[in-house]
C-alpha cells in the first residue's frame, strides 16, 4: 500500500506565504509525478502544479509566478512553496502521486486526505 500524508496547511493573512509538504511512503518502486490539487466550496477539484521525472512542471495560470513546486527525490516529498497568496487561494489542497508499486505494475494514481489553507485577513 501506498500512503501520501500532506502538511504546511493553515491560516495566512493576504500577501503571505506557506509551504505544503506531501511525503509519500509505503511499498514504492518509482514515482513518475507528484502535485498538488485544490478545491474551494462549490467548486470542482483543479489542478494546481505538478512535477513529472525529469523536472518537468506545470502550473495553473492562476499560481504562475506566486507558487513553486519541487521534490525531494531521496525523500519522496513532494512541497509546494506558496506566495503572495490571495483570498482566492482558499481551499483544501490535495496532494496526488503517480506511483509505480513494483517494476511490473503500471502507475496508480494516490491521494493524500487534504490540508486547508485559508488566505483571510
Amino acid at each position: 500500500q501506498v500512503q501520501l500524508v500532506e502538511s504546511g496547511g493553515g491560516l495566512v493573512q493576504p500577501g503571505g506565504s506557506l509551504r505544503l509538504s506531501c511525503a509519500a511512503s509505503g511499498t514504492i518502486f518509482s514515482i513518475y509525478a507528484m502535485g498538488w490539487y485544490r478545491q474551494a466550496p462549490g467548486t470542482q477539484r483543479e489542478l494546481v502544479a505538478r512535477i513529472i521525472s525529469g523536472d518537468i512542471t506545470n502550473y495553473a495560470d492562476s499560481v504562475k509566478d506566486r507558487f513553486t513546486i519541487s521534490r525531494d527525490y531521496a525523500k519522496n516529498t513532494v512541497y509546494l512553496q506558496m506566495n503572495s497568496l490571495k483570498p482566492e487561494d482558499t481551499a483544501v489542497y490535495y496532494c496526488y502521486g503517480n506511483i509505480r508499486r513494483t517494476a511490473r505494475r503500471g502507475p496508480d494514481e494516490y491521494w493524500g486526505q487534504g490540508t486547508q489553507v485559508t488566505v483571510s485577513s
